[in-house]
């Protein structure tokens, strides 16, 4: 459930097969290699991708970093990957990232990427209403411009 309305949901097509597009997104160390803001994530022990499997994600803006434990809720491989972000944190999971893969009959495949708060995490709680609406704007740059770095390197391949 959707928190002061923040969720986000993009789109792109991508000239590559949505099981290659799925085992990119779901190599949790590589996003660094496409976000503006995840700089990559570590498996917790030993875990693959699988649905409750937990990974330490890493963040940064700017000069503050931060880490935060997830956990896979979907894996469907070449259909979705979807993981919560702040799982055994006090008031978490906070929230929902979900990739979705529609592949087409071309070869191509259509990512749709959402972001959906369920609750404010800490570091968002207390904000004012504008400057939620400002994280807001800046995750959405950061979701498009991960979405066009994807698709640059999966093409790319």
């Amino acid at each position: 459930m959707t928190v002061h309305d923040m969720r986000l949901e993009h789109t792109i097509e991508i000239s590559a097969s949505a099981q290659a597009l799925y085992d990119m997104v779901a190599d949790v160390a590589r996003m660094g290699e496409w976000s503006p803001e995840n700089i990559g994530g570590t498996w917790v022990d030993g875990a693959l991708g699988r649905v409750g499997d937990r990974f330490d994600g890493r963040n940064r803006i700017g000069d503050y970093e931060w880490t935060v434990t997830c956990e896979v809720t979907a894996a469907e491989p070449g259909e979705v990957f979807e993981w919560v972000a702040g799982a055994g944190v006090d008031g978490g999971p906070f929230v929902r990232w979900t990739y979705r893969f529609a592949g087409a009959e071309d070869g191509s495949t259509v990512v749709t990427e959402t972001y959906d708060v369920e609750v404010l995490p800490p570091a968002l709680a207390s904000r004012t209403p504008d400057q939620l609406e400002q994280r807001k704007a800046q995750v959405s740059v950061a979701m498009q411009a991960t979405l066009a770095a994807l698709k640059e390197a999966a093409e790319a391949s």
